[in-house]
């Protein structure tokens, strides 16, 4: 509902009706003034008005609250007609009539649709009139409701555009996050390891350069994780994930090269690859490199330390499918339940990161027309991605 009483007189002039309204009020009752008023607990405010006997009354004209029937009926929410006051035993003697000098009255309240009051369709003429007979009640009842209908969607409009401003200034925000993460923090962590790689290109002794490798090693691990969180923040936050879906005839090369890097991180653990892609396929090989990659670090981390993991890549039933396998305790209903949130974290108190490699990848599967599902029973784990091997992939992702 309009606030301010310049807002109401504005949002009653924006409903086109209003004027049709008040002079076919005017027309069937025979009556020379109508008006639409705004009622609150201390004002009375004309927001549209039709005067064919010259009340005096214009646009933002205003009355004291007290002196009029208008603000009984915002008390009582009942209507009031009157035909004619002199005749009229509860009207005869009220002191409203002999101020205005009318002898025909009716005024209907105005309820939006969740039952706020806001005012009165009202009418009054110095001459008696026929008005508590046919259908004079039931009109203004109904040009009541229409009046508060369109004040409800004009209500309804003005939020939703507050909300898209506020959706809008949001959105400026998100793409200065995912700015500062693309730009402000990655260029000084890659000036680190550049620093590192010179110095270590000049010799180092055997002491500085076990510190050049730590101070290497985080940089890419902080590294790691801002991509992770921009990719959060476009899939969660803003376009999507960037996609550049192209036919790859060199996926499965691909994939060995994740398998191999995981092996030189990690030599201590087992690791089993059976990947066969004969055929050329229509994704993003990059997404899908760093898909089969974090579910290699979550099989890595979760895992039975002792038991191997299994990597398997094949095109079977037009289908492309990549699994991932560990041994270990099955995880719990509660922990399959959020496996695929941004910032989950496992049962186990292992993890590492920020929890957002397996929302990734699954965002990932999605990008691909495609899904990550999960079996975990019988003390082993298996991660599952599957995409339409001869379908194409959509071409409107977030680039």
């Amino acid at each position: 509902m309009p606030g301010q009483f310049d807002d109401c007189v504005s949002a009653i002039a924006r409903i086109n009706v209003v004027p049709t309204i008040l002079e076919v009020v005017c027309r069937t009752t025979g009556m020379g003034f109508s008006a639409v008023a705004r009622v609150t607990e201390d004002r009375w405010i004309a927001c549209a008005v039709r005067d064919e006997i010259s009340f005096g009354l214009e646009p933002g004209g205003e009355l004291r609250l007290e002196t009029t029937i208008c603000n009984e009926i915002r008390q009582s929410g009942k209507l009031v007609v009157i035909d004619h006051v002199a005749e009229d035993d509860e009207f005869r003697e009220h002191p409203t009539p002999k101020m205005y000098g009318f002898q025909s009255y009716i005024s209907v309240p105005i309820r939006l649709p969740d039952g706020r009051f806001f005012g009165t369709l009202c009418s009054i003429d110095p001459r008696p009139a026929r008005l508590k007979v046919g259908d004079t009640v039931t009109m203004f009842k109904l040009y009541a409701d229409l009046i508060a209908m369109h004040l409800d969607a004009q209500e309804r409009l003005s939020v939703s555009e507050t909300a898209l401003s506020d959706e809008r200034q949001d959105a400026d925000l998100r793409e200065q996050f995912i700015a500062v993460l693309g730009h402000d923090l990655r260029n000084p962590l890659a000036a680190v390891r550049t620093g590192v790689k010179l110095l270590e290109a000049r010799g180092l002794s055997h002491d500085a350069a076990a510190v050049a490798s730590v101070i290497d090693r985080s940089a890419a691990r902080m590294s790691a994780l801002i991509d992770d969180i921009l990719d959060f923040a476009r899939a969660r936050l803003g376009p999507g994930l960037p996609m550049d879906p192209r036919v790859v005839s060199d996926l499965e090369a691909v994939l060995h090269d994740v398998v191999n890097e995981a092996r030189t991180v990690h030599p201590e653990r087992t690791i089993h690859a059976d990947i066969d892609v004969p055929e050329p396929l229509l994704c993003d090989r990059g997404r899908i490199g760093q898909l089969l990659a974090n579910l290699l670090l979550n099989a890595v981390t979760h895992g039975d330390a002792d038991g191997p993991v299994e990597v398997k890549a094949s095109v079977k039933d037009e289908k492309f499918l990549i699994e991932v396998t560990n041994a270990g305790q099955p995880m719990t209903a509660a922990t399959r339940a959020r496996l695929f949130q941004p910032f989950a974290r496992s049962d186990q108190s292992r993890q590492e990161g920020l929890g957002l490699g397996l929302y990734i990848a699954s965002e990932t599967a999605k990008a691909h027309q495609g899904k990550l599902d999960v079996e975990s029973s019988g003390g082993q784990t298996r991660f599952t991605f599957s995409m339409p091997a001869s379908s194409p992939m959509p071409l409107s992702t977030a680039g």
